[in-house]
């Protein structure tokens, strides 16, 4: 209990720094200013974060007080959305024998909000829940693309690989692909040796909830089985289209 205390105070004196500054705070400015160390720092700010009381400025580590209202209005529906597909990403796992993942739009970027690996490999896909990535180098951010509203131009098209789209010209082509298929592929986009498969997921009302798919290495499903795969996922996750 007393440890618990220790923790309680540290976190809150990490809450109040950052309410009382005008410009946002690094973890590292705290750890100085506070003394408290890089392992207390990290866990306390993961805690802090996770439970929406403060944010990083985006594509940064500063750290900045969350609007706590509409964080925990979204922590509530992203937790049911966990909890509407978690059996799904349970049965595309055991189809496809690849990591399953529930992704979201969230700040022009996905946003993983669940993922299941239950395979006995030594080698397993890292754990992405709660991790972003570029809407335009993976096929849950094309399929994000193809069923939100956003505009390309307002897009940073950043290499990451020799295959990762960089122009508005070939995204937009891709993107009508998807549309059409129903959809995405990605072929190490993002990170060589990586492939990504993805399709729409929509509530009971027929609204576009976000992307369900897999990703894995490539080794494993080359280029021709992807779309053979990505059609029986479809069907899975829209059964009735």
């Amino acid at each position: 209990m007393q440890n618990q205390n220790k923790s309680l105070i540290k976190g809150l004196s990490i809450l109040k720094s950052i309410m009382k500054s005008t410009k946002p705070l690094t973890a590292n400015y705290l750890c100085q200013t506070l003394d408290i160390d890089k392992s207390t720092m990290s866990r306390l700010i993961t805690t802090l974060v996770s439970e929406g009381f403060i944010e990083y400025v985006e594509n940064s580590k500063e750290l900045v007080l969350s609007d706590i209202m509409k964080n925990i209005s979204q922590k509530e529906i992203r937790d049911k959305i966990v909890g509407k597909t978690s059996a799904l990403l349970d049965e595309i796992f055991y189809l496809t024998d690849e990591c399953s993942y529930i992704g979201i739009l969230d700040n022009n970027a996905v946003l993983y909000l669940n993922q299941v690996d239950k395979s006995n490999r030594v080698l397993k896909t890292k754990n992405s829940i709660g991790l972003h990535a570029p809407l335009h180098t993976n096929a849950f951010g094309k399929i994000l693309l193809a069923f939100e509203k956003i505009d390309l131009k307002t897009l940073d098209l950043k290499k990451y690989t020799a295959n990762t789209i960089t122009t508005v010209t070939r995204l937009q082509k891709e993107i009508d692909l998807v549309k059409q298929r129903g959809y995405a592929i990605g072929f190490e986009e993002y990170e060589f040796g990586l492939f990504s498969i993805a399709v729409p997921y929509f509530n009971n009302k027929r609204e576009f909830v976000g992307t369900i798919g897999i990703s894995g290495l490539s080794a494993r499903v080359n280029q021709d089985k992807c779309h053979e795969v990505a059609k029986q996922i479809f069907n899975l996750v829209n059964p009735v289209i």
